[in-house]
C-alpha cells in the first residue's frame, strides 16, 4: 500500500499497517499478532475495541452523528459534562469545554487564563509536552524536532527544571531556578500561569516531586499565578488513580484532559474553577467539532467503566507485574537496564550504559527487536532512550506476562 500521499514530516515509529485490534492485542494487514505496550500513545487505556465503548458509539450513531453545541446543544454533551465534572475529584466547583484534542484543550486554556488574569507570559518544564499546534510547541520543553524550521513561536514563555526522582533534580534545585527567572528573567507579576504534567510522558514518565508540588501550589497562591495541570497522558487511571495529580496533595486550578478520555475517539477537554471557564465573553469558546455526540457517547461509556475499583486493580497488578519483572532483571544484570521511572501503571525502562548515559542506540534496537518478535513499544525521554510502557490497563495478566516475556528476551539480545 502506497505512503507517497502522506507527509514525511509525519515520523514513523513502528513501520507496519495495522489492521484491527482487541483489548491488549493487535493484528497488521499480513495477519501477524502483536502485543500493544504503545495503547495508541496512552488513549487506549480500556483497550482496543473495548465493548462497551463500541456498543455506545453504535447506538449513538443511529441517534445523531454530528450537531454543533455552540449552534444548538446536544443531550450527549450535557450528559457528559455533568458525568465528567463529577469525575474530577477536587473540593471546588467545576465547570469545563470539549474540544477535539488534548493540544486544543492547551490552547484554550492559555485563552482562559489570559482572560482571567490579564497576564500573558506561561512558565513550563523542561522534558515538557503539551501538543504540536504553535502555541503549544513553545510550552514544549523540547526543541527537536518539534520546533525546528517554525520560527518565532507564540509567547511569552519560560522554562524551569522539572524536579523529580527519576532524573535526579532536586525540589531545591528546581526551586532555585524559579527564584533566579524572576529576580532575572521575568516580573513575576506578569505570570499568568505554571503548566506541568504531574507525570510527564515524552519527558520519560518522570514524577513530579510531591515537596515540589506543595511549593509551587503556595508560591501561585501568594502571588496569584494560576496552576494548570496537563492531564492528558497521565490522566483516567493511567496511574491506577482517577488523575495524576492527587498522588500529590494538591489542586490544580485548570486540569487538561485528552487521550484516553473516549476510548480511542478523538475528545478533550480543558475543566477547572468555574470562575474561570465563566469569564470569557460569550463566543470566547467553542468549536464546530468539540463535544461531537459520538465522542461524548464514547466517553461516557469510558468513564461507566472506570470505577475506583476497577482503576485501583488494574493499576495495582500491572504495576506488581512490572516492578517484579524489572527487579528480576535488574538481579540477572540484564545489559543496559537503567531505571524504572514513573508511578503506578504509568511506568517508563531507562536503557543507560556501563557509565549511567543514555542508550538511545540500544533503544532503537530493542524497537526492531520486539516488533519482530511481536512485541510493540514507544520511546520518549530527552535522549530517546526510555522506554513507555502504555499496555491497556485492561490487558489480561496472561497477555501481559507474555509480553514482559517477549520484553526480557529482546533486553538480553541486546548489543
Amino acid at each position: 500500500m502506497s505512503r507517497e500521499t502522506i507527509s514525511q514530516s509525519i515520523s514513523i515509529v513502528h513501520p507496519i499497517s495495522l489492521s484491527h485490534g482487541k483489548n491488549a492485542e493487535v493484528w497488521d494487514t499480513a495477519g501477524k499478532r502483536y502485543i500493544d505496550f504503545v495503547g495508541g500513545i496512552g488513549v487506549l487505556n480500556l483497550g482496543h475495541c473495548h465493548p462497551g465503548v463500541v456498543a455506545a458509539i453504535v447506538q449513538q450513531a443511529t441517534k445523531l452523528t454530528h450537531y454543533a453545541f455552540n449552534a444548538v446543544p446536544h443531550a450527549p454533551y450535557i450528559e457528559l459534562m455533568g458525568r465528567l465534572t463529577a469525575f474530577i475529584p477536587v473540593d471546588y466547583p467545576v465547570s469545563g469545554m470539549l474540544t477535539n484534542s488534548g493540544a486544543e484543550a492547551a490552547e484554550n486554556a492559555l485563552k482562559i487564563v489570559r482572560g482571567a488574569t490579564g497576564r500573558t507570559a506561561v512558565i513550563a518544564f523542561d522534558g515538557a509536552f503539551h501538543g504540536r499546534t504553535l502555541a503549544t510547541l513553545n510550552l514544549n520543553g523540547k526543541v527537536a524536532p518539534y520546533k525546528q524550521k517554525v520560527g518565532v513561536l507564540p509567547g511569552p514563555v519560560y522554562h524551569l527544571p522539572y524536579p523529580s526522582a527519576d532524573n535526579g533534580v532536586t525540589c531545591a534545585e528546581a526551586l532555585k531556578a524559579m527564584d533566579r527567572l524572576f529576580s532575572v528573567e521575568i516580573d513575576v507579576e506578569d505570570v499568568a500561569c505554571f503548566i506541568i504534567e504531574p507525570v510527564q510522558g515524552e519527558g520519560g514518565f518522570l514524577a513530579l516531586d510531591i515537596e515540589f508540588a506543595h511549593a509551587l501550589r503556595r508560591f501561585c497562591d501568594e502571588k496569584n499565578i494560576l496552576l494548570i495541570a496537563d492531564e492528558i497522558q497521565s490522566g483516567f487511571g493511567r496511574t491506577g488513580q482517577r488523575f495524576a495529580f492527587s498522588r500529590l496533595g494538591i489542586e490544580p486550578d485548570l486540569i487538561l484532559l485528552g487521550k484516553s478520555i473516549a476510548g480511542g475517539v478523538p475528545l478533550g477537554a480543558v475543566v477547572g474553577r468555574k470562575a474561570l471557564l465563566d469569564n470569557l465573553p460569550k463566543g470566547g469558546l467553542g468549536g464546530t467539532y468539540s463535544g461531537n455526540p459520538i465522542a461524548c457517547a464514547a466517553a461516557l461509556a469510558t468513564l461507566e467503566a472506570m470505577t475506583d475499583e476497577h482503576l485501583q486493580t488494574w493499576g495495582s497488578q500491572q504495576e506488581e507485574a512490572i516492578v517484579s519483572r524489572y527487579e528480576q532483571w535488574r538481579a540477572q544484570g540484564v545489559p543496559y537496564l537503567g531505571r524504572l521511572t514513573g508511578v503506578g501503571a504509568m511506568r517508563g525502562i531507562e536503557l543507560a550504559n556501563a557509565d549511567g548515559s543514555p542508550a538511545p542506540k540500544q533503544l532503537s534496537q530493542l524497537l526492531s527487536l520486539a516488533r519482530d518478535a511481536g512485541l510493540l513499544l514507544m520511546p520518549s525521554g530527552k535522549s530517546r532512550h526510555i522506554i513507555r510502557l502504555l499496555a491497556p490497563l485492561t490487558i489480561e495478566p496472561a497477555v501481559l506476562e507474555e509480553g514482559l516475556d517477549m520484553l526480557e528476551a529482546c533486553l538480553k539480545q541486546l548489543t
